[in-house]
């Protein structure tokens, strides 16, 4: 049976709990360790669950060659580039993840890693990664994502790209190896994604017919999208982060700066605090508000015997009168006794 949660480290993630948050570090390290601890330590002191990185060599994710097909192309943040050129400048040396990783615990943080081939899930494996995670153009990789099930660590499974049929592939070929805890990330991969091609209302969708928790792997500018997300039952959620876009980098167009990144986390607690449970009975707040709703009330000065009409007896605020309702009930009947100006409408005052 697969759960609808998974636990990493110490945080159940799934309904019911606070979303988990990722920061990103990528390629925004820009070939500096130093520069690669500032970000993990900015993802702390921004509120984030957990840092992700990335475990690849350029020649474990493609091969040296400038024939056209490793040529990016298409309107992408790196068109003419080639792929290897690329990821020799974008990948984090495997010596320093350790390091990160040792950071990122001391500031209370989680820390694992996409594996990009089989050499890297056994490097991560040696390093003792809470989790492994499928990146969105290796949801296609069936023997790497039977590699990553098959050391019963919780799997996330990016699936920008993905048609329907490969996600179910992905998750059946998942499970088949071994894996009991697995969370889908929704992902538009593109570099920035606009928010028009996001389409979160598959999330729930995604939820429903996977039985699986489901979060968000964004690349949008800005925070908004990913709080739309939880509002929409997302309970992952992954974003880049960078020390400063300013600073050239093969990620750092879309990625957050560190005071943006803190405000994305804090409009996520706030969200998902106000979207609460079910509630059709006044909050705590509200209790004290209610004394100035509509009531009924006596608008003008009446006398002993005068008829109730809607020149005298009117529904307005504050609520220390009889309920709006039983106001067709008076109009037409006598007043009992004279009535100032302003007198809540009370059955004792009514023939």
């Amino acid at each position: 049976m697969i759960d609808s949660e998974i636990q990493i480290g110490s945080r159940r993630i799934g309904p019911g709990h606070p979303a988990y948050i990722i920061a990103e570090v990528s390629a925004n390290h820009n070939g500096s360790l130093e520069q690669a601890i500032r970000i993990v330590e900015a993802a702390a002191a921004a509120g984030v669950d957990a840092v992700k990185l990335q475990t690849y060599t350029p020649d474990t994710i493609t091969l040296k060659s400038e024939r056209e097909w490793f040529r990016l192309s298409g309107g992408t943040l790196w068109d003419g580039r080639i792929l290897y050129d690329l990821y020799a400048e974008a990948y984090m040396p495997w010596e320093w993840q350790a390091e990160l990783m040792r950071v990122a615990n001391r500031l209370g943080l989680g820390c694992f890693s996409t594996a990009f081939d089989p050499t890297a899930v056994d490097f991560l494996e040696s390093l003792g990664v809470p989790a492994h995670k499928i990146a969105s153009s290796e949801v296609v990789d069936i023997p790497l994502i039977r590699k990553m099930a098959g050391t019963g660590k919780p799997l996330l499974i990016s699936t920008g790209m993905a048609t329907l049929a490969e996600v179910e592939e992905a998750l059946e070929a998942a499970r088949a190896a071994g894996a009991r805890q697995i969370a889908l990330l929704k992902c538009t991969s593109a570099y920035p994604a606009p928010p028009a091609e996001m389409h979160l209302r598959t999330i729930p969708h995604m939820r429903d017919a996977f039985h699986v928790p489901v979060g968000l792997s964004d690349h949008t500018l800005g925070i908004s999208v990913p709080v739309a997300a939880v509002a929409l039952g997302a309970c992952i959620i992954e974003k880049h982060l960078t020390l400063s876009r300013s600073v050239p980098g093969p990620d750092s167009a879309f990625s957050l700066e560190p005071d943006e990144f803190k405000d994305m986390v804090c409009a996520i607690r706030s969200a998902e605090l106000a979207l609460g449970t079910v509630c059709y009975r006044p909050s705590r707040h509200e209790t004290s508000s209610r004394k100035y709703r509509r009531s009924l009330f006596i608008v003008r000065d009446m006398q002993a015997g005068e008829t109730f009409t809607t020149d005298n007896l009117r529904s307005i605020r504050p609520g220390n009168g009889l309920h709006p309702r039983y106001l067709e009930a008076l109009l037409g009947r006598s007043a009992r006794t004279d009535i100032a100006t302003g007198t809540p409408a009370d059955w004792n005052l009514v023939l």
